[in-house]
Protein backbone atom coordinates (compact mmCIF):
# COMPACT_ATOMS: atom_id res chain seq x y z
CA UNK A 1 0.00 0.00 0.00
CA UNK A 2 1.52 3.27 -0.76
CA UNK A 3 1.78 5.62 2.02
CA UNK A 4 -0.18 8.37 0.29
CA UNK A 5 -0.68 9.86 3.85
CA UNK A 6 3.07 10.66 3.94
CA UNK A 7 2.29 13.54 1.67
CA UNK A 8 -0.45 14.72 3.84
CA UNK A 9 1.92 14.97 7.00
CA UNK A 10 4.92 17.15 4.99
CA UNK A 11 2.22 19.58 3.39
CA UNK A 12 0.98 19.89 6.86
CA UNK A 13 4.37 20.14 8.66
CA UNK A 14 5.44 22.86 6.16
CA UNK A 15 1.67 24.77 6.41
CA UNK A 16 3.13 26.39 3.33
CA UNK A 17 1.69 30.16 2.05
CA UNK A 18 0.02 29.63 -0.87
CA UNK A 19 -0.55 32.75 -2.99
CA UNK A 20 -3.92 32.40 -4.90
CA UNK A 21 -4.85 34.61 -7.84
CA UNK A 22 -8.58 33.52 -8.34
CA UNK A 23 -11.66 34.59 -9.22
CA UNK A 24 -14.20 36.54 -6.95
CA UNK A 25 -16.49 33.47 -6.62
CA UNK A 26 -13.74 31.35 -5.16
CA UNK A 27 -11.92 33.07 -2.77
CA UNK A 28 -13.65 33.02 0.41
CA UNK A 29 -14.52 28.92 -0.26
CA UNK A 30 -10.78 28.56 -1.40
CA UNK A 31 -9.17 29.94 1.54
CA UNK A 32 -11.86 28.06 4.11
CA UNK A 33 -10.84 24.85 2.24
CA UNK A 34 -6.91 25.77 2.68
CA UNK A 35 -7.08 26.59 6.30
CA UNK A 36 -8.85 23.01 7.22
CA UNK A 37 -6.55 21.32 5.11
CA UNK A 38 -3.34 22.48 6.68
CA UNK A 39 -2.21 25.15 4.88
CA UNK A 40 -1.59 29.21 4.96
CA UNK A 41 -3.80 30.64 1.65
CA UNK A 42 -3.18 34.32 1.07
CA UNK A 43 -4.92 36.11 -1.71
CA UNK A 44 -3.77 38.65 -4.34
CA UNK A 45 -3.98 40.39 -7.22
CA UNK A 46 -2.85 43.56 -7.68
CA UNK A 47 0.16 43.81 -10.14
CA UNK A 48 1.59 47.02 -7.80
CA UNK A 49 2.37 44.14 -5.25
CA UNK A 50 2.08 40.66 -6.74
CA UNK A 51 5.69 39.68 -7.51
CA UNK A 52 6.30 41.07 -3.20
CA UNK A 53 3.77 38.22 -2.23
CA UNK A 54 4.77 35.75 -4.47
CA UNK A 55 8.20 35.49 -3.54
CA UNK A 56 7.26 35.20 -0.50
CA UNK A 57 5.50 32.14 -1.02
CA UNK A 58 5.47 28.10 -1.44
CA UNK A 59 3.26 28.34 -3.87
CA UNK A 60 1.16 29.66 -6.27
CA UNK A 61 -2.04 28.84 -8.14
CA UNK A 62 -3.17 30.79 -10.97
CA UNK A 63 -7.34 30.99 -12.15
CA UNK A 64 -8.76 33.34 -14.60
CA UNK A 65 -12.02 32.80 -13.76
CA UNK A 66 -13.56 36.44 -12.98
CA UNK A 67 -10.12 38.55 -14.21
CA UNK A 68 -10.12 41.83 -16.46
CA UNK A 69 -6.81 42.87 -18.44
CA UNK A 70 -4.98 43.91 -15.06
CA UNK A 71 -5.85 41.04 -13.42
CA UNK A 72 -3.54 39.79 -16.58
CA UNK A 73 -0.43 41.29 -16.12
CA UNK A 74 -0.22 40.48 -12.24
CA UNK A 75 -0.97 36.90 -13.15
CA UNK A 76 2.19 37.55 -15.54
CA UNK A 77 4.21 39.17 -13.12
CA UNK A 78 3.42 36.49 -10.68
CA UNK A 79 4.60 34.14 -12.74
CA UNK A 80 7.49 34.91 -13.94
CA UNK A 81 8.65 35.72 -10.10
CA UNK A 82 7.83 32.13 -9.35
CA UNK A 83 9.98 31.32 -12.68
CA UNK A 84 12.91 33.50 -10.83
CA UNK A 85 12.51 31.91 -7.34
CA UNK A 86 11.69 28.02 -8.38
CA UNK A 87 8.26 28.45 -6.70
CA UNK A 88 5.88 25.66 -8.21
CA UNK A 89 2.57 26.83 -9.36
CA UNK A 90 -0.44 25.29 -10.50
CA UNK A 91 -2.64 26.95 -13.30
CA UNK A 92 -6.91 26.26 -13.25
CA UNK A 93 -8.20 27.35 -17.00
CA UNK A 94 -11.50 28.23 -16.67
CA UNK A 95 -13.66 28.53 -18.61
CA UNK A 96 -10.79 28.62 -21.30
CA UNK A 97 -12.54 28.77 -24.23
CA UNK A 98 -14.82 31.26 -23.45
CA UNK A 99 -13.30 34.19 -24.84
CA UNK A 100 -10.20 35.02 -26.73
CA UNK A 101 -8.86 36.50 -23.91
CA UNK A 102 -8.45 33.80 -21.84
CA UNK A 103 -7.19 31.19 -24.82
CA UNK A 104 -4.10 33.36 -25.78
CA UNK A 105 -3.40 34.15 -21.88
CA UNK A 106 -3.83 30.29 -21.52
CA UNK A 107 -1.49 29.49 -24.21
CA UNK A 108 1.25 31.81 -23.05
CA UNK A 109 0.75 30.73 -19.84
CA UNK A 110 1.24 26.86 -20.82
CA UNK A 111 4.59 28.07 -22.67
CA UNK A 112 5.98 29.68 -19.08
CA UNK A 113 6.10 26.23 -17.08
CA UNK A 114 3.15 25.25 -14.92
CA UNK A 115 4.42 22.55 -12.49
CA UNK A 116 0.35 21.42 -12.71
CA UNK A 117 -2.36 21.32 -14.65
CA UNK A 118 -5.44 21.04 -13.28
CA UNK A 119 -9.17 21.42 -14.93
CA UNK A 120 -12.33 19.38 -16.17
CA UNK A 121 -12.25 17.19 -19.41
CA UNK A 122 -13.44 20.07 -21.32
CA UNK A 123 -10.67 22.56 -20.58
CA UNK A 124 -7.92 19.54 -20.56
CA UNK A 125 -9.65 18.94 -24.10
CA UNK A 126 -9.51 22.53 -25.32
CA UNK A 127 -5.66 23.67 -23.73
CA UNK A 128 -4.95 20.19 -26.29
CA UNK A 129 -6.48 21.72 -28.84
CA UNK A 130 -9.09 18.72 -29.23
CA UNK A 131 -12.47 20.11 -27.54
CA UNK A 132 -14.48 23.13 -27.56
CA UNK A 133 -14.25 23.66 -23.73
CA UNK A 134 -17.60 22.84 -22.53
CA UNK A 135 -20.51 24.86 -21.38
CA UNK A 136 -18.75 27.57 -19.40
CA UNK A 137 -16.97 26.11 -16.42
CA UNK A 138 -18.97 23.00 -16.62
CA UNK A 139 -17.63 19.86 -18.30
CA UNK A 140 -19.06 18.60 -21.31
CA UNK A 141 -17.15 15.79 -21.83
CA UNK A 142 -16.17 12.53 -19.17
CA UNK A 143 -12.45 12.74 -17.59
CA UNK A 144 -12.08 9.30 -19.66
CA UNK A 145 -12.34 11.34 -22.84
CA UNK A 146 -9.39 13.29 -21.61
CA UNK A 147 -7.39 11.57 -20.38
CA UNK A 148 -5.35 11.14 -23.79
CA UNK A 149 -5.47 14.39 -24.39
CA UNK A 150 -3.98 15.05 -20.56
CA UNK A 151 -0.80 12.43 -21.31
CA UNK A 152 -0.11 14.71 -24.81
CA UNK A 153 -0.71 18.21 -22.81
CA UNK A 154 1.74 16.66 -19.96
CA UNK A 155 3.92 15.95 -22.62
CA UNK A 156 4.09 18.95 -24.52
CA UNK A 157 4.09 21.52 -21.56
CA UNK A 158 6.48 19.38 -18.87
CA UNK A 159 3.53 19.77 -16.14
CA UNK A 160 1.53 17.16 -14.52
CA UNK A 161 -1.81 16.96 -15.85
CA UNK A 162 -4.63 16.51 -13.50
CA UNK A 163 -8.35 15.69 -15.08
CA UNK A 164 -10.79 16.45 -12.00
CA UNK A 165 -14.27 14.62 -11.88
CA UNK A 166 -16.09 11.73 -10.83
CA UNK A 167 -13.00 9.87 -11.03
CA UNK A 168 -9.87 11.95 -11.52
CA UNK A 169 -6.72 11.51 -14.01
CA UNK A 170 -3.46 12.51 -13.07
CA UNK A 171 -0.31 12.17 -15.53
CA UNK A 172 2.92 13.40 -16.14
CA UNK A 173 2.61 11.85 -19.70
CA UNK A 174 4.16 9.10 -18.79
CA UNK A 175 3.22 7.73 -15.59
CA UNK A 176 -0.35 8.21 -14.20
CA UNK A 177 -3.03 7.44 -11.72
CA UNK A 178 -6.95 7.43 -11.21
CA UNK A 179 -8.07 8.78 -8.16
CA UNK A 180 -12.17 7.60 -7.20
CA UNK A 181 -14.14 8.70 -4.08
CA UNK A 182 -15.61 12.27 -3.64
CA UNK A 183 -19.50 12.71 -3.29
CA UNK A 184 -22.07 13.42 -6.06
CA UNK A 185 -23.25 17.14 -3.87
CA UNK A 186 -19.53 18.30 -4.57
CA UNK A 187 -20.12 19.93 -8.18
CA UNK A 188 -23.10 21.71 -5.88
CA UNK A 189 -21.03 23.89 -3.76
CA UNK A 190 -19.78 26.65 -5.64
CA UNK A 191 -16.06 26.93 -6.07
CA UNK A 192 -14.95 23.35 -4.26
CA UNK A 193 -13.34 22.63 -7.88
CA UNK A 194 -11.66 25.99 -7.62
CA UNK A 195 -10.13 25.16 -4.35
CA UNK A 196 -8.76 21.65 -5.22
CA UNK A 197 -6.68 24.21 -7.18
CA UNK A 198 -5.65 25.79 -3.96
CA UNK A 199 -4.91 22.51 -2.24
CA UNK A 200 -2.92 20.58 -5.17
CA UNK A 201 -0.62 23.81 -5.18
CA UNK A 202 0.22 23.05 -1.10
CA UNK A 203 1.03 19.60 -1.91
CA UNK A 204 3.73 20.80 -3.96
CA UNK A 205 6.84 22.76 -1.95
CA UNK A 206 9.66 20.16 -1.32
CA UNK A 207 7.12 16.88 -2.79
CA UNK A 208 7.35 15.04 -6.15
CA UNK A 209 5.00 16.70 -7.93
CA UNK A 210 2.80 13.38 -9.64
CA UNK A 211 2.64 12.02 -5.98
CA UNK A 212 1.87 15.35 -4.17
CA UNK A 213 -0.97 15.89 -6.85
CA UNK A 214 -2.48 12.32 -6.80
CA UNK A 215 -2.22 12.66 -3.04
CA UNK A 216 -3.68 16.25 -2.96
CA UNK A 217 -6.44 14.74 -4.70
CA UNK A 218 -6.72 11.62 -2.74
CA UNK A 219 -7.35 14.36 0.19
CA UNK A 220 -9.93 15.66 -1.53
CA UNK A 221 -11.93 12.86 -2.68
CA UNK A 222 -11.93 10.93 1.21
CA UNK A 223 -12.85 13.94 2.78
CA UNK A 224 -15.83 14.90 -0.18
CA UNK A 225 -16.82 10.74 0.72
CA UNK A 226 -17.11 11.27 4.26
CA UNK A 227 -18.91 14.94 4.07
CA UNK A 228 -21.67 13.36 2.22
CA UNK A 229 -22.41 10.44 4.18
CA UNK A 230 -24.13 12.55 6.78
CA UNK A 231 -25.08 15.96 4.68
CA UNK A 232 -28.61 16.36 3.65
CA UNK A 233 -27.81 18.51 0.87
CA UNK A 234 -25.63 20.83 -0.49
CA UNK A 235 -25.86 23.39 2.23
CA UNK A 236 -24.76 21.27 5.21
CA UNK A 237 -22.37 19.27 2.88
CA UNK A 238 -20.38 22.76 2.61
CA UNK A 239 -19.65 22.82 6.03
CA UNK A 240 -18.93 19.17 6.63
CA UNK A 241 -16.55 19.29 3.90
CA UNK A 242 -14.39 21.54 5.91
CA UNK A 243 -14.87 19.18 8.84
CA UNK A 244 -13.76 16.28 7.14
CA UNK A 245 -10.79 18.52 5.48
CA UNK A 246 -9.51 19.55 9.28
CA UNK A 247 -10.12 16.15 10.61
CA UNK A 248 -7.94 13.87 8.31
CA UNK A 249 -5.23 12.22 9.40
CA UNK A 250 -2.54 11.18 7.69
CA UNK A 251 -3.20 7.38 8.80
CA UNK A 252 -6.97 7.99 7.75
CA UNK A 253 -5.53 9.06 4.12
CA UNK A 254 -3.25 6.03 3.48
CA UNK A 255 -6.33 3.41 4.07
CA UNK A 256 -8.86 5.63 2.85
CA UNK A 257 -7.03 6.54 -0.56
CA UNK A 258 -8.37 4.72 -4.20
CA UNK A 259 -5.40 5.60 -6.15
CA UNK A 260 -4.60 3.41 -8.88
CA UNK A 261 -1.80 3.25 -11.79
CA UNK A 262 -3.57 4.25 -15.15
Amino acid sequence: MTDWGSHLSTMRAQAPLVLNITNFVAMNVMANVLLAVGASPAMAHAEEEIAEITALSGALTINFGTADASWMRGIFKAVETAQARDIPWVFDPVAVAVSQLRRDTAARLLEMGPAVVRGNASEILALAGQGDGGKGVDATAGVAEAAAAARSLAKRSGAVVAVTGPVDFVTDGDRAYRVAGGHPLMPQVTALGCALTGVVGAFLPGQPRLEGTAAALACYATAGERAGAGAAGPGSFAVAFLDALAALTPADLTAAARVTPA
